[in-house]
């Protein structure tokens, strides 16, 4: 998560942290949890693959998040994943939102998905890495966020042991919202590249701290009125929201190329 001032990133900070430490599977018990490790997948969604992803569903994550995680904002249609947002009033929210997050823990390699989003001031589209309290570990985390209220650009970000390092917001090459963009990132002992349709955008400086847990993965399409100076103010959607997400890969350090247009067989 980055934020434009000092001030908002320590309150964010603390804010931010307490978001993902509450980022479980509804299935599973509110204690640490020792994760399997994950190997290279290439997942395009012509099915929901229920081995790989869980789904996030019945609650909500905290006072500043306005929706409800619900697996009814969730769609695999055509080969294609689609979170929405959604005005329905709930038990906890009067919005509706939608996540999944993987099953298995990931270390070093290569992260890549190609997904669009629909505009709106106050929502998040999220393709992100994380591992925090919940599961016995601190809180580690590698960021691309589409902040729908500008679709021009991406945040890019990393936590390490519940510190920001390394923000940064990169222009995209065109809106998110006018089509599919790929957003990769390769992680491995010496630092992380943050990449858009292939094209490098972003690195960790030399001798910043890094992320040395592996982590879960995660896909979110989420809102808030919290945050008016970072996500903008909130703006009740006339109609329902999406993030449609054509595939996710990961791609082990060592392992060849899976698909043409992935980062690595360009680095190989």
């Amino acid at each position: 998560m980055y934020c434009f001032h000092r001030n908002a990133d320590r309150i964010l900070t603390v804010i931010r942290h307490t978001y993902l430490s509450a980022l479980v599977l509804v299935s599973s018990p509110a204690v640490a949890q020792n994760l399997p490790a994950g190997v290279s997948f290439f997942d395009d969604f012509e099915t929901f693959d229920a081995d790989l992803w869980g789904v996030s569903d019945g609650w909500v994550n905290g006072d500043w998040q306005n929706c409800m995680w619900s697996g009814d904002n969730l769609v695999v249609e055509g080969g294609m994943l689609t979170l929405s947002f959604a005005r329905q009033a709930n038990e906890q929210r009067d919005y509706t939102c939608g996540e999944i997050q993987s099953r298995h823990v990931y270390g070093y390699g290569t992260y890549e998905a190609r997904y669009r989003t629909s505009t709106g001031s106050g929502l998040n589209a999220a393709f992100f890495t994380y591992i925090g309290p919940h599961h016995g570990k601190p809180h580690d985390e590698i960021d691309f966020e589409v902040l729908t209220r500008d679709t021009t650009a991406v945040s890019l970000n990393t936590y390490v042991s519940g510190a920001p390092e390394n923000g940064k917001r990169v222009p995209l090459p065109q809106p998110a919202d006018d089509g599919f963009i790929t957003y990769s990132f390769v992680w491995d002992e010496g630092g992380i590249r943050w990449f858009v349709d292939g094209e490098l955008v972003h690195e960790t400086a030399p001798g910043t701290a890094l992320p040395v847990n592996d982590q879960k993965i995660y896909a979110s399409f989420w809102g808030s009125d919290s945050f008016p100076n970072w996500m903008g103010p909130f703006v009740e959607p006339e109609t329902v929201l999406d993030m449609d997400v054509d595939w996710i890969a990961f791609t082990a350090l060592g392992d060849a190329c899976q698909f043409p247009t992935s980062v690595v067989c360009q680095n190989e």
